[in-house]
């Protein structure tokens, strides 16, 4: 207390003093003007000589003031907790600063067509590890411990109709100071991003239910059932899987939705230890995959690798006629390359071939199409990386083009992986 005190009669004496030496300073008499205005010629000299004194004196009245508010600071005496709240007009000034650059720093952002269920599907598991634990679910609203914080975290569903797609998107990606609103973990990733714009705008719609089919898929966990690890023999399936990783690729490894995430059954285990580890150190960008796989140890990612490795595979499903004549070509870009483009081919890395082929290669047969073209569109961009091989992809995709692209992913989605396995 007696700290305190003496801080507040050393800030009391100092602000009087700045106070009293700005105010002398701007009621000087002018005697300088006076003489210059004796004599007519100097008169211009004299005006522009006044014009110096009152800048000098501004500058010397904004400098006591930045002394003053410095001392108030450095005395202490200024509340930080956030137990006090803000002040109603400290809360407005804020929120309508944050409206104005959030507005401003979109003018020209397009938002694409986010009715893509996949990008919902994408979105929900997301919101569910990263989001939920502050900003709450249509079953629990506001979560005790964030209700704490200044400002509060609002639950979203009646907000987002507030925020334009584009807005949303500036503010998921970019978080917002003073808040505690993080930015996305992985700047590289505006399509993971626009996928949790997805799901905001679905969330109004949602209620307890909806909002776990969508979260987890039918087979939920409820309160009169027991959860889903409780049920499995011992040991069988790794629990991350049940908490985490089921949640978007599925216990059984066949990735929800088709093509909202990717298929991990049968996919080689030396491949998904290393994509886990790159995920974790920052190396290969997901602001989705970042987070859970930073959690995970280096035993616990060995073994998510080999259950998700052992698992049967799925059959590809069946081949749309339309697409025939895509698979067609895709399969001449696999096998043959395109030399014209300098586009080697796919088979002598990913499959299918006789051949041994390093095991950090992924297999790409059965995956869904919609995931490999997002890889390469990645990997063309330069945001895509992984194992120590992931740059030999870089060239590669660059010199594909959309269409090619999409022949090439149709043709592996529509193989099975079967072929794969007395070559790995």
């Amino acid at each position: 207390m007696t700290r305190l005190l003496r801080a507040i009669i050393l800030l009391v004496a100092l602000a009087t003093a700045g106070s009293l030496a700005a105010m002398r300073l701007l009621l000087s008499p002018r005697k300088a003007l006076a003489a210059a205005a004796a004599a007519g010629e100097h008169r211009a000299r004299a005006g522009g000589g006044d014009m110096k004194r009152r800048l000098f004196k501004i500058a010397a009245l904004l400098a006591v003031l930045g002394v003053a508010g410095f001392l108030v600071a450095a005395s202490g005496i200024i509340p930080i907790k956030a137990s006090s709240g803000h002040w109603a007009i400290t809360a407005w000034l804020l929120h309508f600063t944050m409206q104005r650059s959030v507005a401003t720093h979109t003018l020209g952002l397009k938002a694409p067509s986010l009715d893509d269920p996949n990008l919902v599907l994408q979105g929900a598991g997301h919101y569910e590890t990263g989001c939920r634990p502050c900003h709450g679910d249509p079953d629990l609203r506001h979560p005790r411990i964030p209700q704490q914080m200044t400002p509060h975290p609002p639950y979203l569903a009646p907000r987002v109709s507030e925020w334009d797609a584009d807005e949303l998107f500036y503010i998921v990606k970019h978080g917002v100071k003073f808040t505690g609103m993080p930015a996305w973990p992985a700047q590289q990733r505006d399509d993971e991003v626009w996928a949790m714009v997805a799901f905001l705008r679905t969330l109004p719609e949602l209620d307890a239910e909806g909002y776990r089919r969508l979260v987890h898929g039918e087979a939920t966990p409820t309160s009169s059932v027991a959860p889903i690890h409780d049920l499995l023999p011992p040991e069988k399936v790794p629990r991350a899987v049940t908490e985490n990783c089921g949640r978007c690729h599925g216990v059984d490894g066949r990735g929800r939705g088709a093509g909202a995430f990717p298929r991990l059954a049968g996919q080689r285990p030396a491949y998904l230890y290393a994509a886990l580890q790159a995920f974790a150190h920052g190396k290969r960008y997901s602001g989705m995959m970042e987070p859970i796989a930073a959690g995970l140890s280096l035993e616990e990612m060995r073994e998510l690798a080999l259950y998700y490795g052992s698992l049967k595979e799925l059959s590809p499903s069946p081949t749309p006629p339309a697409t025939t004549l895509a698979i067609e070509r895709g399969k001449a870009i696999a096998s043959q390359g395109i030399p014209s483009q300098r586009v080697p081919s796919c088979v002598d890395c990913h499959g299918p071939a006789p051949t041994r082929r390093n095991p950090i290669y992924p297999m790409l047969a059965g995956q869904y199409a919609n995931y490999l073209i997002l890889q390469l569109e990645l990997f063309k961009k330069g945001h895509r990386g992984g194992s120590p091989y992931a740059h030999l992809m870089h060239s590669v995709a660059a010199r594909l083009h959309p269409e090619q692209m999409r022949d090439v992913a149709l043709y592996y989605e529509a193989l099975t992986s079967t072929l794969d396995h007395p070559a790995q």
